[in-house]
């Protein structure tokens, strides 16, 4: 049985799924919007809600805990605290939406689009 088990593997190890979605995390920001698959979809929303709630925050700590988790100080980082924190400094939650976007030719995997809500 699976009872109490978040998340998906993705048939990838832990520390590839970290990094795959540290990636998403990073060209969501970039971006504003991302097509990815559905079930990355629905597993990329906790995180980049955590991380985007962290730059609300706009301490020195939170900076530290999101430079820690996207490795680096990076462009996306200072956009992060900047533009998107501003965006949705009045919302309590709920900052990104999933759009299903129909199916992807190549293996018919169903496909979304997450975007920011005040985009």
């Amino acid at each position: 049985m699976n009872h109490g088990i978040r998340g998906r593997k993705f048939s990838r190890k832990k520390g590839h799924r970290a990094a795959m979605l540290m990636n998403l995390v990073k060209a969501l920001v970039k971006h504003g919007q991302i097509f990815t698959t559905l079930p990355k979809a629905k597993d990329l929303r906790p995180v980049a809600e955590k991380i985007v709630t962290l730059a609300k925050d706009g301490d020195l700590t939170a900076r530290r805990q999101v430079i820690s988790f996207m490795r680096g100080n990076c462009d996306e980082v200072t956009k992060l605290f900047g533009e998107v924190a501003e965006k949705v400094k009045n919302r309590n939650g709920g900052y990104l939406r999933i759009l299903k976007a129909g199916y992807r030719k190549g293996d018919n995997a169903q496909m979304a689009m997450i975007e920011f809500v005040d985009k």
